[in-house]
């Protein structure tokens, strides 16, 4: 008898725990070796573990123990001869795993977190976004049991939409739009029902809790079978982000639903931040879901790599970040001499396969040569970061295709484009550029070949440089993001009615419209339903847990060492270990969050003390818990969190040491005894220590305390970023947790600058039109560069801001309000602040994120809608920042590009948007650079 091993790697991608995979001549017959040390707890004989595996290979829906799924498959089961058994699997039930997120977070059907939480079942995911597809192969609910009988919510019949379309799976979709309506009564909308036009809803949702799907690819990259986080979790959708606008209050109405409809977790891929807690509507609502037992996660924002660009950092929810997986979606050029390299690429068509001339043209920054460049692969350099303008230059020439050398941290937003495109490293793109340069005078030629995928690249996970920074502008005490998640570059679900791209077809503006049923993004957007799905599972496997208790374990076993076993990487800060301020406490681990070993709770008076701490007035805070009684005899800036943040100020002249002392309090949920030993990593010229070093436990939910004393240096560095982190470690030598203490110093900018200036954190509505409260929201690129303005009113002059470097002479007129439509492409790059002098500037904020379309040359859809965000009616001018360095002006009574109210939107040039504000009469307007 012959045997093969063909298969062996195929199979090994879905068992770690198999020693060895036997194809008999047979094909369809395998023998399948499995490790008995490795059963879960959850499977109280092996044959059950059998059968739990053979389910999970040979069906597309989520495992079982019935045995009726997988008794005709079975041939033996073994227990003497070998630990294993046989079973008849055809090649399309060893099928490779599309979504590959869920594999890279270590998620199993042999071990852990899916199997002791049967995959998340009945837990009830809802979601507030922009719809739902709910034809699509993700929301299939064959084999799911009947909805649970708590569940009050309802599927709502609209346009083009049925009740019929709920089902097991799906078992609910609302939509809300009435604060859209009353603010824009003639205003037809175009879906009136859940039914998700954007895309973005379908996407998280079936990320979050999406059923298995073959044959799932987006135009053939990622090929394979296609699952969210939490399989058997239920799906609640609440639409109320619409094409037509967005509305605060419609958010409310969907979170306030979602409550009384009974959810589990409530996952958020949409926010704002630099608001106190008390103006801000969605941690409000947030709190009412805290104390109805609801875990909610949402998204950290886009708007990195910069510090205190975080969205969401309410203390009462998880915030999210965004990393990379070990996988790249890739395209290979072959030159004329035979050498090739791969880089990266998401073009949806295909190239021709035989080659063609290629040329160099250099940095691509202005408009091409159309006889230089007609019918060629062009061949530009990113030298100065100028990607953006290059990609846009090159897009409207007709080439053949394009070779871009970057090393922008922010590909994967250039990747998905509508013509070939290629994206190389510099290190490859010398290999190219050589080849042209040897061939000379000749005719250098290539070919493009796309579609590729490449898994278990290295190194992995890092954070994305778009993920959003802390600390947190509303409660900086509180050290956010919690921690990063897979964000970039995930494959999921699509609604079949909405094109994920196009493809140009010629010069003259053709394009061909192309269509999937999957598609792939990135973001925090896509980051925060992985953690959602993950709440589900804890939540599924210990349902009494309280939603922080969730939190903490999610966030002390997180992983802050990457696939090479060396610190998760930044790719915002050069490749630099990621700081806390980037990632939180790390990269979520699901199966080592189900035995956290200890955790952090916080019961909701402890949130209580924690904004009499920040010196809320009685009404603030009875506005934040809708209570009549506020029981401030506690306050405290010091929560129990599962991480630490220090405040240090920079060049202090005090010759006492600043010390910051914080007490924690966990609570054993391991078995029998155990006792922790503290373990402290070293935290560069901080004096830290834990009192006491160990904590003694005799049974399960025993409480202990101690403290955390870190005593700082007289002088610090301004901006420097000191970390470490607080291992408590068992008996039995296994990390039981892992607490990040991270210290950041502060102020970020020099005393003088701030003498200036009175330094108010937050504006108060009440007293807009008197002083302008916050005029800046940058974020630090570079300290030598940037300032940061707090407070600034309206009889500032020009000569407070004499320290500030390199201010462009030209600046508004305030009797002819027009936008500076270029700066200096010097200065670029570092321009982040804009400064306004007068009265009656109405608003200032980021984007939400859910509205960044994650490619080029899409539409900013309804920025007017927006306002309602600050409860503010605006009027003027809509100035948008861009990558590709420039603004726009369009002016909100008329419609010049369509960027007036309840219109399509504005065509911009780049890939993202950093910040969005709106402008009144401002009299002076100062760019700084």
């Amino acid at each position: 008898m012959t045997y093969s091993f063909s298969m062996a790697n195929r199979i090994s991608l879905y068992h770690v725990w198999l020693l060895s995979l036997l194809v008999l001549a047979n094909a369809e017959t395998y023998i399948i070796h499995m490790d008995l040390n490795a059963m879960p707890p959850s499977h109280t004989t092996h044959h059950s573990w059998f059968a739990a595996t053979l389910d999970s290979l040979t069906t597309t829906k989520t495992t079982t123990l019935d045995t009726s799924s997988y008794s005709s498959k079975l041939v033996y089961s073994y227990t003497h001869a070998i630990n294993g058994f046989t079973a008849n699997l055809s090649p399309s039930e060893l099928e490779l795993d599309t979504t590959h997120s869920t594999q890279f977070l270590g998620l199993s059907s042999n071990y852990g977190a899916w199997p002791v939480s049967s995959y998340g079942k009945d837990v009830i995911i809802g979601l507030v976004d922009t719809g739902i597809w709910p034809e699509s192969g993700s929301f299939n609910d064959d084999g799911m049991s009947e909805v649970p009988v708590r569940w009050k919510g309802e599927c709502e019949e609209g346009f083009h939409f049925n009740s019929s379309l709920c089902n097991k799976k799906l078992i609910g979709a609302r939509y809300f739009n009435k604060g859209l309506l009353s603010n824009h009564p003639n205003l037809t909308i175009s879906m009136n029902s859940a039914r998700d036009t954007d895309g973005h809803g379908t996407h998280t949702s079936s990320t979050a809790a999406g059923r298995y799907v073959k044959s799932a690819s987006y135009f053939g990259y990622g090929s394979g079978k296609a699952n969210g986080v939490a399989p058997n979790a239920r799906v609640a959708m609440y639409k109320a982000v619409w094409d037509e606008g967005v509305f605060v209050s419609d958010i409310l109405a969907a979170i306030d639903q979602a409550i009384i409809d009974g959810v589990d977790v409530l996952s958020l891929s949409l926010g704002g931040d630099g608001i106190p807690l008390y103006q801000d509507p969605i941690a409000i609502a947030t709190f009412a879901a805290l104390e109805k037992g609801i875990f909610v996660s949402a998204s950290s924002g886009n708007n990195g790599p910069y510090y205190r660009s975080l969205h969401n950092g309410t203390p009462w929810v998880l915030t999210v970040a965004a990393s990379t997986v070990d996988r790249e979606f890739t395209g290979i050029v072959t030159l004329g001499n035979g050498v090739s390299a791969t880089g990266s690429a998401l073009y949806p068509g295909n190239l021709t396969s035989s080659q063609v001339p290629i040329v160099f043209v250099g940095a691509c920054e202005n408009d091409l040569d159309a006889k230089k460049v007609d019918r060629k692969i062009v061949v530009c350099l990113d030298s100065n970061d100028t990607l953006g303008e290059q990609f846009y230059n090159v897009g409207n020439s007709n080439v053949s295709g394009a070779i871009f050398i970057t090393n922008n941290s922010d590909i994967e937003f250039f990747m998905q484009s509508e013509y070939p495109v290629l994206l190389l490293d510099q290190q490859k793109g010398k290999l190219v550029m050589d080849y042209i340069q040897e061939v000379g005078k000749g005719e250098p030629k290539a070919s493009i070949k796309f579609h590729g995928t490449q898994l278990k690249t290295k190194p992995a996970p890092r954070v994305a440089s778009y993920s959003s920074r802390g600390p947190s502008y509303s409660v900086p005490v509180v050290l956010k993001p919690d921690l990063t998640a897979p964000g970039s570059l995930i494959i999921a679900s699509w609604p079949d009615w909405v094109s994920p791209t196009s493809i140009k077809t010629d010069m003259s503006g053709g394009h061909e419209t192309l269509f999937s049923k999957f598609n792939i993004l990135s973001g925090t957007s896509m980051s925060c339903p992985h953690a959602s799905g993950v709440a589900a599972l804890l939540k599924a496997a210990h349902p009494t847990w309280t939603p922080s208790a969730i939190r903490s374990a999610m966030m002390t076993t997180s992983d802050n060492l990457d696939n090479t076993f060396k610190p998760i990487q930044d790719l915002g800060d050069n490749n630099n270990p990621a700081t806390p301020l980037a990632m939180g406490s790390g990269h979520v681990s699901p199966n080592k969050a189900l035995n956290p070993g200890l955790i952090y709770d916080v019961k909701p008076q402890e949130y209580i003390n924690l904004l009499c701490g920040l010196n809320y007035t009685k009404t603030q805070i009875q506005t934040i818990t809708r209570s009549s009684t506020v029981n401030c005899s506690n306050p405290s800036l010091d929560l129990n969190y599962p991480s630490f943040i220090a405040f240090f100020k920079e060049n202090n002249t005090n010759t006492v040491k600043v010390t910051h002392e914080f007490k924690r309090t966990v609570t054993y949920v391991g078995a029998g005894s155990s006792t922790f030993t503290a373990k402290l990593t070293s935290i560069g010229g901080l004096n830290v220590s834990v009192s006491p070093d160990k904590l003694s436990f005799r049974s399960k939910n025993e409480k202990k305390s101690y403290k955390l004393r870190i005593e700082g240096p007289n002088k610090m560095v301004q901006d420097e970023v000191i970390y470490g982190f607080l291992s408590w470690i068992d008996n039995k030598g296994e990390d039981g947790m892992t607490n990040e203490g991270k210290i950041v110093k502060s102020p970020a900018f020099r005393r003088s600058f701030f003498n200036s200036f009175k330094s108010i954190v937050y504006w108060a509505t009440s007293s807009f039109y008197d002083s302008i409260q916050i005029i800046i929201q940058s974020t630090l690129l570079d300290s030598e560069w940037v300032r940061e303005v707090f407070g600034l009113s309206s009889n500032v002059h020009l000569e407070a801001l004499a320290e500030s470097p390199n201010i462009p002479e030209r600046i508004q007129d305030k009797d002819n309000l027009k936008v500076l439509t270029e700066l200096p492409r010097s200065q670029s790059r570092k321009v982040l602040a804009l400064l306004v002098f007068g009265e009656f500037m109405v608003g200032n904020y980021y984007l939400l994120e859910i509205y960044w379309k994650h490619q080029m040359r899409k539409r900013v859809k309804n920025l007017v809608g927006m306002s309602d965000f600050f409860g503010l009616r605006l009027s003027g001018t809509i100035l948008v920042y861009t990558n590709q360095f420039r603004w726009w002006e369009s002016g909100m009574t008329k419609d010049p590009g369509g960027a007036g109210v309840g219109s399509g939107g504005l065509d911009i040039l780049a890939s993202k948007i950093v910040e969005a504000y709106y402008l009144g009469f401002a009299g002076r307007l100062y760019f700084i650079a």
